[in-house]
């Protein structure tokens, strides 16, 4: 009996593939697995129909089928981590991967992919070095340059990250995903003209790139001349387009709308846009308010457990600055990281990532893990700081952790931002966040909710660390802008420096999305925007209004 296929059915099973009817592919292809069981042709065919097809699980039993006929065949491990990513079994994937290398040392795709299992699990250390090395193995490598430069970017490497998207641009001319990060990365150095005209070359290169859009249209703006305006207008009666598109295109209609002064319109993409994002997400605030509770069970007893950590002299000293999303963290951030001896590090992940564990019960609170916490969080930062002893962390949703902060570093300060419910509820409503973390955004009640649960918590944790929470009221920042600022630095244990009242004239990068606002001038009145919409929302805000 034969082991493998005879020629003329190896060619039949490539043309019935070759001519897309799957159907009879898969057909044929399980008739010779069946056959010729050993032989690794028909399973291969087999997975990548199974695959396009959207039968991921029955694609990964067909590739592990492969592995065990062709256990030394890199390409077969390479394709299994593949699946394994797809299924978001990470932790197999890595294994895979490294497998693959193991068996071909100089395999740049399985490092390349390697590094994005990292980039997706937070772990950009790791996806650096695996980008560089497909990068060394094979230099034209134009994704690997991009991928790299995102990380670089997430790690404060703005330079180095801006010379990888040139590069991958000039690898491939119409990368049009390279000109959208490169235009990230610039926006977030705070040269917006040049983001602008990157964001521009990406849409020319593919109109259809909905994130480019709506990233384009917070930095500009518009009047009803623009052929951007008019393009979006277009792609938006698109019945073809991806719910995801739709979602990108409604917000960037609706920033166009609001320049346009067309309130009413701009309420209805707002709306739509949100609706999109708030079934994709498939969000419950159910899940959020069992999270608060079991921030409190777990850290009610924090006081009496777990002795304040000693600080060593040569230690940086963090500021942490909570609050709710779009309450102007940014803005005070600004205005701390002016000071010559502040360095601000902007929006760090590293206090929800042990944060949240404590919370969960998957990490015991006590003395030992708060002691482990501050080690590794004092090394991290060391690789985003200049040489400044202070630096801050503007992380919104910190305040979840207060416990940890308070307990972990007794010297550092913690500042509240407190700004209109309104007009907080209304800017986080209107905003696109890249975090999952922010899923209560998409809906107006869910956002009112959530608020209530901050405060809850916020009045919680005044209980036990009343003394080590600073108020920023945000209004006053901005009428009496001069007296409230000083007294910022004053608590800070900070000497006046002038330059701290022109927070616009700071060139530190910000990755938030209050980038452009932040690099003009302070101003009042931004807290009464919101009252553009209120012939629309039904009055669902106006029991929040000057109940603060």
């Amino acid at each position: 009996m034969n082991k493998a296929p005879s020629k003329s059915q190896a060619d039949t099973l490539l043309k019935y593939y070759k001519s897309t009817n799957y159907t009879k592919t898969k057909k044929y292809a399980l008739f010779l697995t069946e056959q010729f069981p050993d032989h690794d042709l028909a399973w291969k065919i087999l997975s990548i129909v199974f695959e396009k097809t959207g039968k991921i699980s029955d694609s990964l039993a067909a590739i592990k089928k492969i592995v065990n006929i062709s256990p030394k065949d890199p390409l077969a491990h390479y394709n299994l981590g593949n699946t394994y990513g797809q299924l978001a079994d990470f932790s197999k994937a890595e294994e895979s991967y490294r497998q693959a290398i193991s068996l071909k040392p100089n395999f740049p795709e399985a490092y390349y992919n390697l590094g994005t299992i990292f980039k997706k699990n937070l772990k950009l250390e790791e996806a650096e070095k695996y980008y560089k090395q497909a990068i060394t193995l094979k230099p034209d490598f134009a994704y690997a340059y991009n991928n790299l430069g995102i990380v670089l970017e997430e790690l404060r490497k703005f330079s180095e990250s801006e010379m990888c998207f040139k590069k991958a641009i000039k690898l491939t001319p119409n990368f049009a995903e390279a000109y959208y990060n490169y235009g990230n990365n610039l926006e977030q150095q705070g040269k917006l003209k040049d983001a602008q005209v990157n964001f521009e070359k990406a849409i020319i290169i593919n109109p259809a790139l909905a994130r480019a859009h709506r990233q384009l249209s917070s930095i500009k703006k518009f009047d009803i001349y623009d052929d951007q305006y008019h393009l979006l207008q277009k792609i938006y009666l698109d019945k073809n387009i991806s719910d995801d598109q739709l979602c990108h295109i409604n917000f960037s209609l609706a920033k166009i709308y609001e320049d346009l002064e067309n309130f009413e319109k701009a309420f209805k993409h707002f709306e739509e846009g949100n609706k999109i994002q708030k079934k994709f997400l498939n969000y419950n605030i159910k899940t959020d308010i069992e999270l608060f509770n079991q921030i409190k069970l777990s850290f009610q007893k924090i006081k009496k457990n777990i002795p304040s950590i000693k600080r060593n002299k040569s230690d940086l000293t963090p500021i942490f600055i909570i609050g709710m999303p779009r309450s102007g963290t940014t803005l005070v951030e600004q205005i701390i990281s002016s000071h010559s001896k502040v360095s601000g590090l902007g929006e760090l992940p590293f206090v929800s990532q042990i944060g949240l564990k404590i919370a969960n019960g998957l990490l015991e609170y006590n003395s030992e893990t708060v002691l482990k916490f501050k080690n590794a969080y004092l090394e991290k930062i060391k690789n985003f700081s200049d040489k400044s002893l202070i630096i801050t962390d503007k992380m919104p949703q910190n305040f979840l952790y207060i416990g940890l902060i308070a307990t972990s570093f007794p010297e550092a300060k913690i500042l509240q931002i407190k700004r209109d419910k309104a007009a907080v509820c209304w800017a986080n409503y209107k905003q696109w966040f890249k975090s999952k973390d922010l899923s209560y955004s998409y809906s107006i009640n869910d956002i009112i909710k959530y608020y209530e649960l901050y405060e809850d918590l916020m009045n919680f944790w005044k209980k036990l660390f009343n003394n080590r929470i600073y108020e920023v009221n945000y209004e006053s920042l901005t009428v009496n802008h001069e007296d409230e600022i000083k007294k910022l630095i004053k608590y800070l244990d900070l000497d006046w420096e002038d330059g701290c009242l022109s927070p616009e004239k700071n060139k530190r990068a910000i990755t938030t999305a209050s980038n452009k606002q932040i690099r003009n001038k302070i101003f009042k009145g931004s807290s009464q925007k919101w009252k553009n919409y209120k012939p629309f929302l039904n009055g669902i805000l106006d029991n929040l209004e000057n109940n603060n």
